[in-house]
């Protein structure tokens, strides 16, 4: 068997020939092949390689665009957290008004406010004072009938001006030029209006109010309501004059409990601001029974003329 292979080979030299054995044509063979597949491994690998760097490389992208929302949306959380502080610092500041002002309310109204209460209970608490204040005020005779310029007769003991005489003077006379508007001074019904001549106090106005509580306005010039009417808080119900016993215009206002006169000044004077003061000052009033008849009942005052408010001019 011949185990060899002739290479012949042309050239300007001439022709040469070269006997190889067939272990170097199976060696070549086999060297072709392993050439020919590590090439085609090193194609394959650069193209998983290269397939491997682009999707790397959305990836990037993808992260580089979700870094770029979140940044966005980090700087808009900021902004919106900023608000919000710059909103709850503005809140903090009115609810500190407010504190302030609630307590000066309560300073007002006379209750003393307990550190462990919430700003809402102190404010239900404020409510429902200066509601059962308010009413107080709008159902009892409270501020002055008239624009109040001055008092020229007291309550009390007194020398009669006409019968020249020590007597105990009912009510409180309030400085007034003839027909000077008279508004009541609390709800209720009239009693009396007209002429009163017996009594010396000339043209009569008699309110009763509730709670066995009356107010008179004497002297008057002119009567504006008639008998058994109703009339409400700061409705004009006469005008000031010189009837009867009297020696010059000025307004005669008595406030009675059950027949017990009191003293009228108290009641003009009397406020929300110096709510307490009425209750030490007159005793002929059984205060705390009267307060908590009235506890439960809500007044809902109509605005006319602000008789009340003519107390403090």
């Amino acid at each position: 068997m011949n185990k060899h292979f002739t290479i012949t080979i042309h050239d300007d030299n001439g022709v040469r020939q070269f006997n190889l054995h067939k272990f170097v044509k199976k060696a070549l063979y086999y060297a072709a092949i392993f050439l020919l597949t590590l090439a085609m491994i090193a194609v394959a690998t650069i193209l998983y390689l290269n397939s491997a760097v682009d999707s790397m490389q959305m990836k990037k992208d993808g992260i580089e665009k979700a870094y770029k929302e979140l940044e966005v949306q980090n700087s808009e959380l900021l902004s919106s957290m900023q608000e919000t502080q710059k909103s709850l610092h503005v809140k903090k500041q009115e609810l500190e008004e407010l504190s302030d002002s609630l307590t000066e309310i309560e300073q007002m109204i006379g209750l003393k406010p307990i550190n462990e209460e919430s700003l809402e209970e102190r404010v239900s608490l404020a409510k429902l004072s200066s509601s059962q204040r308010l009413t107080l005020l709008n159902l009892l005779p409270s501020g002055s009938p008239i624009e109040y310029k001055g008092i020229t007769s007291k309550y009390g003991y007194r020398i009669h001006p006409t019968l020249n005489r020590k007597e105990f003077h009912r009510g409180t006379d309030l400085k007034a030029p003839m027909n000077t508007a008279i508004y009541a001074t609390a709800d209720g019904v009239v009693e009396w209006a007209g002429m009163h001549k017996s009594s010396g106090y000339g043209r009569l106005i008699i309110l009763e109010h509730v709670y066995g509580f009356k107010s008179y306005f004497g002297h008057l010039n002119k009567i504006v309501i008639k008998s058994g009417q109703f009339v409400k808080k700061g409705q004009l119900i006469g005008y000031t004059g010189n009837s009867g016993m009297s020696n010059g215009p000025h307004l005669h206002y008595e406030i009675r409990f059950i027949h017990r006169v009191l003293n009228p000044y108290y009641f003009i004077k009397w406020t929300q601001q110096n709510y307490n003061e009425i209750f030490d000052k007159e005793k002929k009033v059984p205060w705390q029974s009267l307060i908590t008849a009235t506890s439960r009942i809500t007044y809902q005052p109509i605005l006319t003329q602000p008789s009340s408010q003519l107390a403090q001019k």
